[in-house]
């Protein structure tokens, strides 16, 4: 008697197909999930650069050097200083506001005391108001965004040096201008990086 022939399982042919069907799904889903992680990790970093270049949200410039030209305009800059909840410090400008011509380099101190009885570690963030005004006030020195550690009733004196580019006078919507306000705020470090700063 002749066997009969095995009649082809039509789910075999399929199940090849599905299977690479699958690899290509998660693949493309595992793609997916890395560029979103990247670009979340980028995000930071490239709205910090945007901020920095258009002065966007009172965020001020760096400059590695004073400009070529001082102006006759002058600019009145006031200093403001914050201490976010939790950092046991005082924190004040040496003086409150300075007269400075567009383009003078200036330099002007804020005090910090550690009034605990630990030694803490704080971090500064800044801006500049009028918002508008951050592409035009450029620093040279800062303390800002570098972790500083106080001993217990350690006091500091901390430099800022800056100067107001003389490109201002060259913007009509600042023709009306005559005051800035520099504004900084500490927030606690509740984990101290390994490399402590101990300066300025």
């Amino acid at each position: 008697m002749t066997p009969t022939p095995a009649t082809p399982d039509p789910n075999a042919v399929r199940r090849p197909a599905a299977s690479r069907r699958d690899v290509g799904v998660a693949l493309a889903c595992g793609v997916f999930v890395g560029l979103m992680v990247g670009a979340a990790y980028a995000a930071v970093p490239l709205y910090d650069w945007f901020c920095r270049v258009t002065g966007f949200g009172g965020t001020t410039q760096v400059a590695a050097a004073a400009p070529h030209e001082i102006l006759d305009r002058r600019i009145t800059v006031r200093f403001d200083a914050n201490i976010a909840r939790g950092l046991p410090w005082r924190f004040e400008p040496e003086q409150t506001k300075v007269e400075v011509k567009l383009g003078e380099v200036v330099t002007i101190y804020y005090a910090v005391t550690n009034l605990a009885a630990r030694e803490t570690t704080g971090t500064a963030s800044y801006n500049v108001a009028p918002t508008t005004t951050g592409a035009y006030f450029s620093k040279i020195e800062c303390f800002c965004f570098t972790e500083q550690v106080f001993k217990p009733g350690e006091r500091r004196e901390m430099a800022v040096v800056f100067f107001v580019d003389p490109k201002l006078a060259a913007d009509a919507d600042q023709d009306d201008l005559d005051t800035i306000t520099l504004s900084y705020t500490f927030y606690p470090t509740r984990t101290p990086a390994t490399a402590r700063a101990s300066g300025s």
